[in-house]
């Protein structure tokens, strides 16, 4: 994705310059912020494509900024942080973070992260499709060239990792996934221990399309199997 606007949030002003320089130099147009508070006033002021926000940031913290996003956009996040444990992983994925990077990190690592995130969410606009692709279920209906969705006939506002999530499981009905196999398939990455990142995403999705997330109906769960999705 060319030209791409991407917001870095972090209030270490090395770290900030230092992704802002290498992301420059991919040809991105970057905005900086060293602080929650200014990060949001960019983000409605800028036509952001995709932000990476520092998780531990005084008064209005990476969580926070990300909830705000998530109200009004559905572009990649990527959370960075200095903790590396799964419950703060899971803590990121759940305020609808796409990705998480722990620090110190590989500069080139976050840079494909971003590229790949990137691409994902560029896939929606449809633009080199020429097919349609789209799946009409009981209770579910799905647009991969539009990336709309509706559940029960309402419109439904997903995440690019979510709905590619949901897309692989609907296009697939009666098939069981497992947390590795959806992981692979849709991160294009060898799972590695992600089992609670992909429960998070599937709990969020649950959320969003279910009348009753405790007593899911379009995605079920396969005890100590995976998910599906039913025909």
């Amino acid at each position: 994705m060319e030209n791409a606007n991407i917001l870095v949030v972090d209030d270490d002003n090395e770290i900030a310059d230092l992704v802002a320089i290498h992301l420059k130099g991919e040809g991105y147009n970057v905005f900086k912020a060293y602080g929650g508070r200014e990060a949001l006033k960019i983000f409605d002021k800028e036509d952001i494509d995709l932000a990476i926000l520092d998780i531990m940031m005084p008064v209005v913290d990476g969580r926070e900024v990300c909830a705000k996003i998530r109200e009004k956009s559905t572009i990649p996040i990527i959370m960075l942080s200095a903790k590396d444990g799964e419950r703060d992983k899971v803590d990121g994925l759940i305020n609808g973070a796409d990705d998480y990077v722990t620090k110190p990190f590989n500069t080139m690592e976050l840079i494909a992260r971003v590229k790949s995130q990137l691409r994902r969410y560029q896939s929606f606009g449809g633009v080199e499709q020429k097919k349609p692709d789209y799946i009409e279920l009981e209770n579910l209906w799905m647009d991969k060239n539009l990336h709309q969705v509706k559940a029960y006939g309402k419109d439904v506002k997903l995440t690019p990792i979510e709905f590619d999530i949901l897309f692989l499981m609907a296009s697939n009905p009666n098939t069981v996934f497992s947390t590795d196999e959806i992981f692979e398939r849709v991160w294009k990455e060898k799972s590695f221990e992600m089992s609670n990142t992909v429960m998070v995403h599937i709990r969020r999705i649950r959320e969003k399309i279910e009348l009753n997330p405790r007593e899911a109906q379009i995605v079920k769960t396969v005890w100590g199997v995976g998910y599906k999705i039913e025909a």
